[in-house]
């Protein structure tokens, strides 16, 4: 499977990366779903409360208090580095053969690994932004603030990450270059993910290229051809071994 992906990643060059929670989990993000993931952990000051309403545009307005608790807590992920996942990805994208990285996760890991053309189509919590006059703050804002609820110094506003919550519309502009990068794009490489998520899981849809590759330890259920590639590994696993044979140094 090896020798096949790399062959086919030879050939093309307008790659699509479509990657969630598990690309980051290496790095030592908690993802969502596993049984270690944020979902399945038991705090006692959370353990109240479904997951999905802690990650609320709900909890976010009625209980302020225990959503930036829980933000604080669960999504700092300041001290993080990339792994080899995001590390290849980036060496790809400098070789001028991956076009866009579209990603569930809020970590901007990504970008820290160098990669330029990263579509978050679930926010970011490294901006922040007042939910008033919509000044914009650093990422060190909110974990800084002694306040409970983060306020603008400017307006006294809510100051919020610049995250899709349950309930909120995915950012416009990220979808549409998301699907415009998938949909022109010659090989679609779906990793760390369990496309449980919708609407985004449903982009993969407009990918009409030649190879489809999935990289991801269960089995995803998408109806394959002699031009899908599956590989039931850990993706830094995948990509590291890739990089050992094309000569790339992560």
């Amino acid at each position: 499977m090896y020798e096949e992906l790399r062959k086919a990643i030879d050939e093309c060059s307008r790659i699509v990366f479509f990657g969630g929670a598990g690309v980051s989990t290496e790095s030592g993000v908690p993802d969502f779903r596993s049984k270690d993931g944020l979902y399945n952990q038991h705090d006692v000051r959370f353990d109240q409360y479904r997951p999905e309403y802690l990650l609320s545009h709900s909890c976010l307005v009625s209980d302020p208090k225990v959503y930036f608790e829980f933000h604080r807590q669960k999504m700092d992920t300041r001290n993080i580095e990339p792994n080899n996942a995001h590390k290849y990805l980036a060496e790809l994208e400098k070789m001028g053969k991956l076009t866009a990285i579209v990603t569930q996760n809020i970590d901007g890991l990504h970008q820290k690994a160098g990669s330029r053309a990263v579509y978050e189509i679930h926010g970011t919590a490294l901006r922040n932004y007042c939910t008033e006059c919509g000044k914009e703050y650093p990422t060190d804002f909110i974990f800084d603030s002694e306040e409970p609820v983060p306020r603008c110094p400017a307006c006294g506003g809510m100051v919020r990450p610049d995250i899709t919550l349950y309930e909120e519309a995915l950012p416009e502009k990220a979808v549409r270059l998301s699907v415009e990068a998938i949909s022109a794009a010659d090989m679609l490489i779906i990793g760390g993910t369990s496309l449980s998520v919708y609407p985004a899981a449903s982009y993969i849809n407009y990918f009409k290229g030649k190879y489809l590759v999935v990289i991801n330890r269960q089995d995803l259920g998408i109806p394959s051809n002699e031009n899908t590639i599956v590989i039931h590994e850990n993706i830094g696993q995948v990509f590291t071994e890739l990089a050992r044979q094309q000569g790339i140094s992560l």
